[in-house]
């Protein structure tokens, strides 16, 4: 038997590369720059389909040291906030609705991702199971809302797409609907180069999510859904029990971004001092479980890798504020996954669930199956390739995730655990 070679260590393709005609264009230095990088510059369609391990890669001018860095130069501006990017629950539900939740002592939501689909049985079918979850006798007991984490709409980002892929799938859905976005709501183009009906990224999002009060869109036409006021396409959630921050992490497949020269920071330095805001109120007493969300999940291992960019954004403003999230959501890959992350945060440690829940009625996707393997510093714990969505509780000392499979009108229990906002562990 032959001697198998070692596998090439590569990034995302990209419909961007070095022809040979423009290689020959070039100097001879940054001939011999590619060459080092890729050993064949001719041969591949990108010079990072390579053995050399990163730290060992020389820069190529103009795309860097990975494929990444090229990535980073094609995302789409984040649009400002419309105003101060807070949301009170009070806002979503009303007053009383509020302090009807407060009175109960606990907090409930649900929890899905990728659920866009045109005629989808699978997505209404999610959407009616977390419909049953709602008495309307007891409000109080009943789900706040739903977080969507983004893939709302894919490929029509016009008032057709939202009626046909959201509003009628969810015509029967009693609770409000808050979001992020994920990378094909900000998409301007389609994946076979047509138009997605918007001009301008996430404008449909915002005319959607975002629009200056509470209003039924004219994409629901003749469903009544009234939508939330979002103040922007990232923001914070303070209600009763749990602040969660929503973010948005940008259009490429992979991976997702908070900050990029292309992009800028604005995103980042709000969510370093929204975090230190949510420390200072620790420091006085004020304990809430910390969500945050975004698309692209940092650990994955769906058809969708996970993102180390996506981590390294999250970890950096975590260490800038000097507070940890008890809880991370994703979607993105068209699964459930559920990874524990240990760390040592300030001399403490900490048990973090991340969970992909991008599982809302998007065709799924191939998974691989979870046993506990341990990966770095997280444990890949559970994983579906299935339909489901993710009902949550947050009381005063702790939070339960609990995965619900939907298969037709059939929903089960599929993975539960409780975190011990106390202690930092996983029950």
């Amino acid at each position: 038997m032959g001697r198998i070679a070692a596998r090439p260590s590569f990034f995302l393709p990209s419909e961007s590369g070095f022809s040979s005609a423009t290689v020959l264009k070039k100097s001879c230095s940054l001939t011999k720059t590619i060459l080092m990088a890729t050993k064949n510059p001719f041969r591949f369609a990108h010079p990072f389909f390579t053995t050399l391990p990163q730290e060992e890669r020389s820069l190529v001018p103009g795309l860097g040291h990975r494929m990444t860095d090229f990535i980073k130069t094609k995302l789409e501006k984040i649009p400002d906030p419309k105003r101060e990017p807070t949301m009170a629950l009070e806002e979503i539900i009303g007053h009383d609705g509020a302090k009807q939740i407060e009175a109960s002592k606990a907090i409930r939501f649900h929890a899905v991702g990728d659920t866009g689909h045109e005629n989808g049985f699978d997505e209404e079918a999610v959407a009616d199971a977390m419909a049953a979850d709602y008495d309307i006798s007891h409000p109080e007991k009943c789900p706040a809302f739903l977080f969507h984490l983004g893939d709302v709409i894919y490929y029509d980002n016009t008032d057709r797409g939202y009626q046909a892929q959201f509003y009628v799938p969810y015509r029967k859905y009693p609770g409000k609907i808050i979001a992020i976005p994920g990378n094909h709501d900000g998409e301007i183009f389609r994946y076979d180069g047509k138009p997605t009906g918007q001009k301008t990224t996430l404008e449909a999002f915002q005319k959607n999510f975002c629009a200056p009060k509470p209003a039924v869109p004219s994409g629901a036409g003749t469903i009544y859904r009234e939508m939330v006021s979002q103040p922007g396409v990232y923001w914070l959630l303070d209600a009763p029990f749990v602040n969660v921050v929503g973010l948005y992490s940008n259009v490429a497949e992979n991976p997702g971004f908070l900050e990029a020269p292309s992009i800028g920071q604005k995103q980042m330095d709000w969510l370093v001092k929204t975090l230190a805001g949510i420390k200072k109120q620790r420091d006085k007493g004020i304990r809430k479980a910390l969500f945050i969300a975004t698309h692209h999940p940092p650990f994955s291992n769906g058809s969708h890798s996970g993102s180390a960019e996506m981590l390294a954004d999250i970890d950096k403003a975590c260490q800038q504020s000097g507070i940890m999230p008890d809880v991370v959501l994703a979607a993105h890959a068209h699964s459930y996954q559920r990874y524990t992350r240990s760390v040592n945060f300030q001399g403490k440690p900490m048990d973090i669930p991340f969970l992909v829940v991008g599982s809302g009625g998007r065709g799924l996707q191939q998974v691989v199956p979870a046993s506990g393997q341990k990966m770095g510093d997280h444990r890949y714990d559970k994983s579906l390739m299935g339909f489901g969505y993710l009902s949550v509780t947050v009381t005063e000392r702790l939070v339960t995730l609990n995965f619900i499979q939907v298969q037709g009108e059939t929903k089960t229990s599929f993975d539960k655990i409780t975190v011990d906002l106390t202690t930092h562990r996983i029950a």
